[in-house]
């Protein structure tokens, strides 16, 4: 009489242990498949941003056709121009074009192992979209009380040769409390005619929409312009870590933009009582940026391949699920 007892008991704990089993077992499975869904929309969002970059950079960078080679090629070699003035000869290969461009640029430029690149050579890639890269600078005045909120009052951009497509004086929105000219170079005259703020902001927008922009400390200046730009594409010489191993600086410290020029281009700038220059700066940031280019985009590159590729969703939280502890001795002993 006393076993009926406790083999309902049995029973009873046997059901219990069966209904938290499945509950588990659900739980286990609604947590994979949350994770799945989000791994999944991760890669479909790379997917998409990864294929709107692709189409933009085919869009600025279109490849050099064999005529428009040939005819580079004949504007730096008088000889292929006078051969192909005086008879009709065929057509020199893409080969023989490329060969032609790069010893008449390894012959103009100037160009040596010895020397860092400067802003005003071009680059012997002919295969590289130097078009699509730009450094910018900008220089602050102070406005509001006691001079603290930073201003725009000039803004300089340059492309990868060192032209300048900007230069302009911009005029802030606020009264200007402070020039701050040691630093900023800025005088009170240079903003008499200056552009106005709203003016300049689209000017300056329309020049670096779709460009690799350089620049050092670049996101004050993007502050200032109230700004974003893709962080893919900028290059900030103040932080990373290929120019300061080069100049045999500790790898987590911010050098000065005038510390890294003395000490990489041999160069002097923000000196005398004048201020900064802004075309300057910007040119110091793009020959600074060119002497770890290669490696900067390669490490770039490698990191938004990274990025795209897709990562199997983790199932860590949810595996202790499945240990033996939470499954029932009757579905063990049954297994076995």
């Amino acid at each position: 009489m006393m076993s009926h007892p406790s083999k309902k008991n049995r029973v009873s704990a046997s059901l219990g242990l069966l209904g938290n089993y499945r509950y588990l077992c659900k739980k286990s499975m609604l947590i994979r498949a949350m994770e799945s869904a989000r791994a999944r929309k991760r890669h479909h969002d790379k997917r998409v941003f990864s294929s709107r970059k692709k189409e933009t950079t085919s869009s600025r960078c279109e490849p050099l056709d064999a005529n428009m080679l040939t005819k580079k090629a004949k504007l730096v070699d008088p000889n292929l121009q006078r051969q192909s003035t005086l008879h009709s000869a065929p057509e020199p290969d893409h080969h023989s074009v490329i060969t032609a461009l790069r010893d008449s640029w390894e012959v103009d430029s100037g160009f040596s192992e010895t020397s860092p690149p400067t802003s005003g050579r071009s680059s012997p890639c002919l295969g590289s979209c130097r078009t699509s890269v730009v450094a910018l600078d900008c220089e602050m005045v102070g406005t509001g009380p006691g001079g603290r909120c930073s201003e725009l009052a000039r803004c300089s951009i340059i492309d990868y040769h060192g032209n300048i497509l900007y230069d302009k004086y911009v005029r802030p929105c606020q009264p200007v409390t402070n020039f701050r000219t040691p630093w900023s170079g800025i005088r009170r005259h240079h903003l008499l005619n200056a552009v106005p703020f709203a003016q300049a902001r689209e000017e300056i927008l329309g020049i670096l929409e779709g460009k690799v922009v350089v620049g050092h400390s670049i996101y004050n200046d993007f502050e200032v312009l109230n700004m974003d730009h893709p962080g893919h594409m900028v290059r900030d010489t103040s932080t990373t870590r290929l120019l300061s191993r080069l100049a045999g600086f500790p790898s987590g410290r911010c050098s000065s933009l005038k510390l890294l020029a003395s000490k990489l281009l041999n160069r002097r700038i923000q000196a005398g009582r004048r201020g900064h220059c802004s075309v300057e700066d910007a040119q110091a940031s793009l020959d600074l940026y060119k002497l770890v280019e290669d490696e900067w985009e390669q490490e770039m590159e490698r990191r938004l391949r990274d990025d795209d590729a897709p990562h199997e969703p983790s199932f860590h939280s949810s595996d202790h699920y499945m240990q033996d502890e939470f499954w029932p001795d009757e579905v063990l002993t049954d297994g076995h």
